[in-house]
């Protein structure tokens, strides 16, 4: 045992010292969230460059109700197409047919110099859909219907309360959705990180023939346990050093979004404000996702570290590591459906299968699941780890002492069966 501390030990503080950890474990959430707010602030700080639009409008109706705006300046004439094609003043030319009014389906042709971008055209579109609307209107000669319209509309927001619960509480279907797939990625992200780190660091150790020395003086089982059980640590330290950034975010941006969202009224917002600023229901979800990942990061690190004992390169591996990532990568893909409805009878199962249950879980675990199902779940995967470690550490002891040898499935099925 004291030589597995040692490993474990060794493992854990070379790599938890190198810069590179730091870097990452402070910088990454920051990216993170950057990627995260970056489409907005494109959104916000972009426009599409001014565009002088020529209209011809065989309706007659419809020209005068365009407004010009900062990117598009409409000018209305009477020439014909081809006349106004050749004047290359104009960005655009807006043909707007003499039946538009009356069409079921109105369109309307843009003839655009160069490639036309998705703004202008939604602009123009929606302005033209106003300015039919409108026509349709007078139509029907009725004394403000327009405003009668516009006084029936209603948005409605529905709440939705848990009752299958001790106290009734309102939930946010859509906050939970964006957390089920954030804590899926995370956990994709981790396993397979830290999990092909154990299999890169025993392909490196093997080459260097350090493997030969330690196993002199540590059985191959224990050192194998230990380089798992260290790396996994390094894996922990950084996800508990986010969790806690991300509550100290919390508390600072909470109050902020809550103010913003009573400002305007927004229920769904007020909603999801309300469960963010939940402290029991964040923490039970970071001790589920630690719990999971612990489970799924010692399920296919084992795999990883068979498949890395077996290889000689990184070449030779990325060739067997399928039999691990593409369990994973299935997990991650039915992730996508299970947001959509966690409590169907395949999100269930899946959820079970140690091979897919830690992505699977973490989507379903913010919409209140069971907590049978939760422990159900890790019961079977970890009992699914430790019958994987006894057959991984047979197919370790044996590969890490071949050298030479590609070695394929049936050849890790082999050195399995060996007693």
């Amino acid at each position: 045992m004291k030589s597995v501390n040692l490993i474990i030990a060794r493992e854990y503080l070379e790599r938890v010292k190198r810069k590179s950890f730091i870097i990452t474990t402070i910088l990454t959430p920051l990216l993170m969230l950057l990627l995260m707010a970056a489409p907005t602030l494109i959104l916000m700080f972009s426009s599409p460059d001014e565009r002088k639009i020529a209209v011809i409008d065989d309706s007659g109706v419809i020209a005068s109700h365009l407004r010009n705006t900062d990117e598009i300046t409409f000018v209305n004439t009477s020439a014909p197409l081809d006349s106004v094609r050749a004047d290359e003043n104009y960005e655009g030319i807006l043909v707007i047919s003499r039946g538009i009014v009356d069409e079921k389906s109105p369109s309307a042709t843009l003839y655009t110099r160069g490639a036309s971008s998705m703004m202008t055209e939604g602009l123009i579109a929606g302005q033209i859909e106003e300015a039919v609307e409108a026509q349709r209107i007078l139509a029907y000669d009725i004394d403000n219907l327009r405003t009668i319209l516009n006084e029936i509309q209603a948005d409605v927001h529905l709440s939705t309360v848990r009752i299958d619960k001790d106290e009734e509480s309102e939930t946010s279907s859509i906050l939970s959705y964006i957390t089920g797939l954030v804590m899926d990625m995370m956990l994709y992200m981790f396993i397979l990180i830290y999990g092909q780190m154990v299999m890169t660091s025993i392909i490196e150790e093997k080459n260097n023939r350090v493997l030969e020395i330690v196993v002199s003086s540590v059985n191959p089982t224990s050192l194998m346990l230990g380089k798992i059980a260290g790396i996994g640590l390094v894996a922990i330290t950084q996800i508990v050093i986010w969790g806690a950034l991300l509550a100290i975010a919390s508390a600072w941006a909470l109050p902020v979004l809550g103010a913003a969202a009573a400002s305007v009224g927004d229920a769904s917002l007020s909603g999801a404000m309300a469960q963010l600023g939940d402290t029991a229901w964040l923490a039970s979800l970071f001790g589920w996702l630690v719990l999971f990942f612990i489970g799924g990061y010692l399920f296919y690190s084992a795999i990883w570290a068979a498949i890395g004992s077996a290889v000689d390169n990184i070449q030779d591996a990325s060739q067997l590591s399928s039999i691990a990532t593409v369990p994973v990568i299935i997990g991650i893909v039915c992730s996508m459906s299970i947001v959509q409805d966690p409590d169907s009878t395949m999100a269930v199962w899946v959820s079970m299968i140690p091979f897919t249950s830690p992505m699977a879980m973490m989507s379903r675990l913010p919409f209140g699941i069971p907590l049978w199902q939760i422990l159900t779940s890790l019961a079977i995967l970890y009992a699914s780890f430790m019958g994987l470690i006894w057959v991984a550490a047979k197919i370790y002891r044996v590969g890490i002492f071949m050298y030479g040898k590609k070695p394929g499935l049936a050849d890790l099925i082999r050195w399995a069966r060996y007693k």
